[in-house]
């Protein structure tokens, strides 16, 4: 397989990742008990990482106690929420289109915390994919709502960290580990939280059961490993942009299971987004970033040790 097969295999794997998250919404609101966002992201978050742990057998040690527990507080224990929070308190497309900013976002943070200069057409793509999402997710009777749109941004910058620093600080171990560990700290962070707030939940049935089960070990466990990989073997900006693809397809979802019309300004909105992600994953396979090497010192596998 050629460099630039390999690549288009990584592209399209990380693409699987924001595609099975786009089935979200669907599930949550056809199969999740209405009214628990804290306790969906935590049954979101703890088994999926648990699970994936007690296979990796793997547990941090040094400065990667900090980093594991910043990176799970970043890309789940205020990520989810935020992002339920904005859903819950904005229409669907105004949420998504908040969200949507996670790419703009992240060249920014590229160029704070990776090095390098701030890409014109980085810039460009991700505005593109910004406005093909509003194309396709508003509707004229969208508002806006400031608590709702604050947590809609605060999950944007909290994903668009995430994927800076897991790209940042990623170790040389398996990605099942990477991602265990930052799903489990994550998770235990949410716990206490969503304890106090949402216990107890009503009795569950098999829906809600079937419903919790796809979303932590599909739409979490097997998704973040690809997303992951994704970071580690993509441009930030690239894979970032690849998150655009959840509203598209929950657009898709809507109208192929819930009875939803898709018209043309949507389908140009679609067609805006493809395209401005095929023109950001144009470019070259980034090698290994330098800023790995931190005031800590560099970065090693052997920083993670069998547990």
């Amino acid at each position: 397989m050629t460099g630039r097969e390999r690549r288009a295999a990584d592209y399209v794997l990380a693409a699987a990742a924001p595609v099975t998250w786009g089935t979200t919404y669907f599930v949550t609101t056809n199969f999740l008990p209405p009214g628990y966002p804290l306790m969906a992201a935590l049954s979101r978050a703890l088994p999926a990482g648990l699970l994936l742990l007690a296979i990796a057998r793997r547990l941090p040690s040094g400065v990667w106690w900090y980093r594991i527990l910043v990176l799970g507080i970043l890309n789940f224990s205020l990520f989810f929420p935020m992002l339920y929070a904005a859903a819950y308190r904005l229409p669907g497309g105004v949420a998504a289109t908040v969200v949507s900013t996670q790419p703009l976002l992240v060249v920014l943070l590229s160029r704070w915390l990776l090095g390098g200069a701030i890409s014109t057409r980085a810039v460009a793509t991700a505005l593109a994919g910004l406005g093909g999402v509003a194309m396709t997710v508003l509707t004229p009777a969208a508002y806006l709502d400031a608590i709702g749109v604050v947590a809609g941004l605060v999950a944007a910058a909290s994903m668009a960290t995430g994927v800076v620093l897991s790209r940042r600080w990623s170790p040389e171990v398996p990605l099942l580990t990477f991602t265990a560990l930052q799903l489990t700290a994550g998770g235990l962070v949410l716990l206490p939280v969503a304890v106090l707030f949402e216990w107890p939940m009503p009795a569950l049935n098999g829906a809600n059961l079937a419903g919790f089960a796809y979303l932590s070990l599909v739409g979490c466990a097997l998704t973040y490993i690809l997303w992951f990989q994704g970071i580690s073997k993509l441009e930030t900006t690239s894979v970032s942009r690849l998150a655009l693809l959840s509203p598209v397809t929950a657009t898709v979802i809507g109208v192929l299971l819930a009875g939803e019309s898709l018209g043309s300004l949507q389908m140009a909105g679609v067609a805006i987004v493809l395209v401005s992600m095929i023109v950001s994953g144009g470019g070259r396979s980034p090698t290994r970033p330098d800023a790995t090497v931190t005031a800590a010192g560099p970065v090693r596998g052997e920083e993670l040790r069998t547990g």
